[in-house]
């Protein structure tokens, strides 16, 4: 397990003066990347061997947020790695041992020069370390799909600040996408739990619409393309 301690800023809060969503998911990329520098396997190692990883599936549940100024405590490892794909645990604890956010995740990494998913190199066996998954943590969703009529939002244009060092869309900015067409509509959700799961890259100067499906605790957001396919779709689920 590798984890990092940080206290909430007040540039992470939202209206509240509790760590907003998009922050908090922050923080879990942030611990994995950390990790992959403590490691041996940070950006300058997998820019050198035309390697990036990539997240196809989030599930983040949220117990509490810490507030501004809290001590924290970001901590990740991976419990599995299979020929195409990693799985890898996050938590984010107070100092008080608080257990605010748990999630999992999977993930595959994508061969730049080849332009494609490749099996994991043998050189990724270092993040496995022995640790399991949490028995209690619910199961990622294997196909999220919408349903009834959605209602389409605002158009996205992409821009260079949604874009991350591997040239796509951050996979949080999809997140915030959601957030902001959910708020179009009147929705206020009070998040116990989000699914995500990536479909296709969006790349700079592409434009995503926001289709948004359900009401009340239970909102299921598709973000597509142009050709009206999901580049993304999450699913937010409120407390009762």
């Amino acid at each position: 397990m590798y984890s990092f301690d940080s206290r909430v800023r007040y540039s992470e809060c939202d209206e509240k003066g509790v760590l907003a969503l998009v922050p908090m998911m922050n923080y879990l990329q942030d611990c994995s990347t950390f990790q992959c520098e403590e490691v041996g396997r940070g950006l300058k190692e997998l820019n050198r061997d035309h390697l990036g990883w990539f997240v196809t599936s989030w599930l983040i549940q949220i117990d509490s947020l810490p507030h501004f100024c809290d001590t924290i405590t970001t901590s990740t490892w991976c419990y599995a790695m299979k020929r195409l794909q990693a799985e890898r645990c996050f938590e984010i604890r107070g100092a008080d041992g608080t257990t605010h956010v748990r999630a999992d995740s999977q993930w595959y990494m994508y061969d730049f020069s080849q332009e494609r998913v490749i099996s994991i190199p043998q050189s990724e066996s270092v993040f496995l370390q022995g640790d399991e998954r949490p028995a209690d943590l619910p199961q990622i969703s294997r196909h999220l799909k919408p349903q009834g009529e959605g209602t389409a939002t605002s158009p996205i244009v992409i821009t260079e600040q949604h874009l991350d060092t591997n040239r796509h869309v951050n996979n949080a900015e999809y997140v915030r996408f959601a957030l902001l067409a959910a708020g179009e509509l009147g929705h206020a959700i009070d998040l116990v739990r989000l699914e995500v799961q990536y479909r296709t890259m969006a790349l700079l100067g592409d434009t995503l619409t926001p289709v948004v499906y359900g009401d009340g605790n239970d909102i299921t957001v598709s973000i597509n393309g142009d050709d009206g396919k999901a580049r993304a779709i999450m699913r937010m689920e409120g407390r009762a």
